[in-house]
């Protein structure tokens, strides 16, 4: 009878530790819900596809529809149906301070084939922790990542929490544009021998980009594309004609829309709108030989996120507006662009609506994807309301 009654309680013991696993494994379903808000040029229907995300920080669309996320603690999710994944195993270890933590999401152009993604990170090594890129095949039922390999790690390491960048936008050749901040120190910005600063063009293997300005010269390190970058947290590349762009961090104003060539420099700390923390203004002014210009900048800051250049077929009258996601004022900045390229007009849509937003991508649909940065953050999805007579 004894061996019964442990048997009994043994088993009720595994059936209960296996519920609790599969609770907290489970994919967790998220409260589907629309709002409609007005805008300039459509009224926009938000709805939230998932919530529950701790510190999102990109997404990423994958061929069969499903989401994928990355968490700044170090988790990537997906999300199929609004449901969200227990962690993606095989990501690596991820040193986590202040700002750093695992960061931007890119799939390779031929990922529908290979599988192959790019992850941009903070990483521990001699000296302190700096922002590094890896690169991973996600596995065929998207449980894991496969062969995970550092192709990248920035030369100063550091025990500072700020400015890692990094944002990763892939060009037509599959070489990969991320940027990276000043960590915290506005000096190395202007170091061509110091990551720091900078915007960064390598190839898929980790080797220097054989375009880049400094590539065979002692004048600076080969990997560097521009300098005087303060904090690029938005990255992307035209679709339509190849331009990159970034969304850059100000100080108090100062956030910049920017058009990154080949061995130019920014400005940081030197130049640059609005004034310092302490109020003090920047050695050279709003401009001066030398430092390039902005495209557009805000002053009060916006703190941006992320940037993407709007070519989709829901909002044909945004064809070519750049699409940019702000934290402080908590809201999707659109702006419009004359046949030059130049920047003519903002609209400031959903503030204040659903707090700090990080990310912002084009669904193939043409639909907006966001992510709220919370730790109860969400994924939301901003289609064009249809009308029916």
């Amino acid at each position: 009878m004894r061996q019964e009654k442990t048997y009994r309680k043994s088993a009720l013991a595994v059936a209960a530790a296996a519920f609790l696993l599969a609770l907290a494994f489970s994919p967790a379903p998220s409260a589907a819900e629309t709002r409609n808000f007005p805008s300039k040029k459509a009224e926009l229907a938000v709805e939230t596809v998932a919530t529950g995300l701790k510190h999102p920080w990109s997404v990423e669309v994958l061929p069969d529809g499903a989401y994928i996320v990355s968490e700044k603690g170090g988790t990537l999710r997906l999300i199929r149906k609004g449901h969200i994944s227990a962690p993606i195993s095989g990501v690596p270890e991820v040193a986590t301070n202040g700002q750093g933590g695992l960061l931007d999401i890119a799939l390779a152009p031929d990922f529908a084939t290979s599988r192959t993604l790019f992850l941009t990170y903070s990483a521990r090594g001699n000296g302190g922790i700096g922002t590094a890129v890896a690169r991973a095949r996600l596995s065929d039922d998207g449980t894991k990542l496969e062969g995970t390999t550092r192709i990248f790690l920035m030369n100063r390491l550091t025990g500072r929490g700020e400015h890692f960048g990094s944002r990763i936008a892939i060009a037509r050749d599959g070489s990969l544009f991320f940027g990276i901040g000043d960590r915290g120190d506005g000096a190395r910005a202007q170091d061509p021998r110091d990551h720091a600063g900078s915007i960064l063009h390598i190839n898929p293997d980790g080797s220097p980009f054989a375009g880049n300005p400094f590539r065979g010269s002692s004048d600076g390190l080969a990997e560097i594309w521009s300098k005087g970058h303060r904090n690029p947290q938005g990255l992307t590349i035209d679709p339509k004609d190849g331009t990159l762009l970034t969304a850059e961090h100000g100080a108090r104003g100062g956030d910049e829309i920017n058009n990154p060539q080949p061995g130019r420099n920014y400005g940081w700390p030197l130049v640059s709108y609005g004034r310092h923390y302490s109020g003090a203004e920047f050695d050279l002014g709003s401009s001066a030989a030398g430092y390039e210009q902005p495209l557009y900048y805000w002053d009060p800051s916006i703190a941006p996120g992320a940037i993407a250049v709007y070519r989709g077929a829901m909002f044909p009258e945004w064809d070519g507006n750049l699409i940019v996601a702000a934290l402080k004022y908590q809201l999707v900045a659109r702006l419009e662009r004359d046949d030059s390229g130049a920047i003519v007009a903002e609209e400031r849509m959903l503030a204040g609506e659903y707090g700090r937003i990080r990310d912002v991508v084009v669904d193939p649909d043409g639909a907006l994807l966001l992510l709220t940065d919370d730790a109860d953050g969400a994924l939301l999805r901003v289609s064009r309301v249809t009308t029916t007579d």
